[in-house]
């Protein structure tokens, strides 16, 4: 599938509309998010929504059209119309489809079980689709690029290594963001996260000691990487038949916020989605196992080092 070349701007022929301008877009009053880190996502009338900002990363755009070019019915994302930077500024825009429907977060706790079988039975395809794409090469994003989860970053202007201390700079090897060839790999980058955020070194020698023996073995599979209930909108809430039949097949289901996707170990996408149970206080861990395969112990360990990390 040939990469996106950007600046990219769909053809007319498949445009709603002309394109909103840049001053139409500042100019929005509809504001959806403000992250508050020079990223703001605004609906522009009835047909667009643009995520913009100097902070905004291009990927994201690029991993939604490499995702909408598989024309796969399980898989639903929003059009992407343009995508580009305004070169005085460093202002990057993400031009997208506006969805209508509703986010699966705002509508959770009035759902049923029969209902939510049948929006996590189309996810379950979903994710099942996504995690067949081949990898490239290794684990890394689409073009075999570094990774985007918040746990291989590091500043531009940075070099990791020289911020780790000296007893480990010979153990723990390889970039702190990808692309990596090997899980050993994955796992040193991530104990390196854990030294360049000047945690104990004591805890990375038990890391470095014990990540190889639980964090093993999991291939390289295709990884949405944040899979939470405000980034699913359903076109609207699902029929259940009076025989209690559990298909709605005009129900569709739709992945926002593909920004940190690519090729990570087959645990994360369970391990990430976790992290947004919060306190636990509804049953959505239960239904992301009907989702995506569950790897609990796994998890634990990721969720542990994400605790010390940004807690």
């Amino acid at each position: 599938m040939p990469p996106i070349t950007l600046p990219f701007y769909a053809p007319p022929a498949e445009l709603p509309c002309a394109l909103p301008t840049k001053d139409q877009i500042h100019n929005s009053q509809e504001l959806f998010l403000d992250y508050g880190s020079g990223r703001k996502v605004v609906g522009v009338g009835p047909n667009f929504v643009v995520k913009y900002g100097r902070n905004v990363e291009l990927i994201e755009g690029e991993n939604m059209h490499f995702i909408a070019q598989l024309n796969s019915k399980a898989v639903r994302v929003p059009r992407l119309y343009a995508l580009y930077e305004d070169p005085t500024n460093q202002t990057r825009y993400i031009v997208m489809e506006r969805m209508n429907g509703l986010t699966l977060s705002s509508v959770w706790s009035s759902l049923d079980k029969a209902q939510k079988n049948i929006i996590c039975t189309k996810l379950r395809l979903t994710m099942d689709t996504l995690r067949k794409l081949p990898s490239p090469g290794g684990y890394c994003s689409i073009g075999k690029r570094p990774l985007e989860d918040c746990m291989f970053w590091s500043r531009e202007d940075t070099d990791a290594d020289k911020e780790i201390p000296v007893q480990f700079r010979s153990s723990i090897v390889g970039p702190l963001n990808g692309p990596f060839n090997t899980e050993e790999e994955v796992n040193s980058a991530m104990i390196k996260k854990y030294l360049f955020n000047n945690l104990p070194p004591g805890k990375a020698v038990f890391y470095e000691r014990t990540l190889p023996q639980v964090l093993c073995d999991h291939p390289p599979v295709f990884t949405h990487g944040d899979l939470q209930r405000k980034n699913i909108i359903i076109s609207r809430l699902p029929n259940v038949d009076e025989d209690g039949s559990m298909v709605d097949e005009e129900l569709e289901v739709v992945l926002l916020d593909w920004e940190v996707s690519g090729w990570y170990p087959s645990y994360w996408e369970h391990s990430r989605a976790m992290q947004g149970c919060g306190r636990f206080e509804d049953d959505w861990h239960y239904w992301l196992g009907q989702i995506v395969d569950e790897y609990l112990k796994e998890w634990a360990w990721v969720n542990m080092m994400f605790l010390e990390l940004w807690s």
